[in-house]
């Protein structure tokens, strides 16, 4: 059954960041508020959480695209190659926000999210309890939208909703207060002009 915690974004109690943290490096998965829907996810350096976090979309973890939550732009260049310095700069006008870069990724990336594509989607919301989990654990987690079955709410918003529906398949499910209901804006950075390929809740600025 999983661990259900309540923190408040403001201020998250740094105790039960350190639970989650430790649940994220013995290979748990979690699913967590960030500033646009819910997410599950997992710390990006265990393979067998990333399989489950993919089996748990249905999906393969090869085949998947599953972005990075990172605390800030300093973890960059250890997942991507070198960016264009106005790539960088859009970056840093539009994050933290609710957008993700797709840029290329480097030999760091783990094999298993690497096995087919060049590219890794970049994540930095503006939500607390994420990037302090990220902060304390030392590494990105990976992440992915958290969908509803139900085809007339795309995304699950209730944090107690869905912990009745998860509490048996993740090891934890933090509840943030409501999540929104618009995914990010997904812009693709690796070719000559920066792309948006999916409009969310927010344009960028350019």
């Amino acid at each position: 059954m999983a661990l259900y915690i309540r923190m408040y974004e403001e201020n998250p109690a740094p105790k039960y960041i350190r639970q989650i943290v430790d649940i994220l490096q013995d290979g748990g998965v979690i699913i967590y508020p960030t500033d646009t829907v819910y997410g599950i996810g997992c710390d990006i350096t265990k393979p067998k959480a990333i399989e489950r976090v993919a089996q748990l979309k249905g999906i393969k973890a090869e085949k998947a695209n599953f972005s990075f939550i990172c605390y800030d732009m300093s973890h960059l260049s250890d997942y991507t190659k070198p960016i264009d310095n106005s790539i960088f700069k859009l970056m840093k006008r539009n994050l933290p926000g609710p957008f993700t870069f797709i840029l290329e990724a480097n030999n760091n990336v783990p094999k298993i999210l690497k096995a087919n594509r060049k590219t890794i989607g970049i994540r930095i919301p503006n939500n607390n309890i994420i990037r302090e989990i990220v902060n304390v654990l030392g590494n990105p987690i990976l992440t992915t939208s958290l969908k509803a079955d139900d085809e007339i709410l795309e995304y699950t918003t209730d944090p107690e909703l869905i912990y009745e529906d998860y509490q048996n398949l993740v090891d934890a499910v933090i509840d943030g207060g409501y999540g929104g209901n618009v995914a990010s804006t997904i812009i693709d950075c690796t070719n000559d002009e920066p792309q948006v390929i999916r409009l969310g809740s927010v344009e960028p600025e350019w």
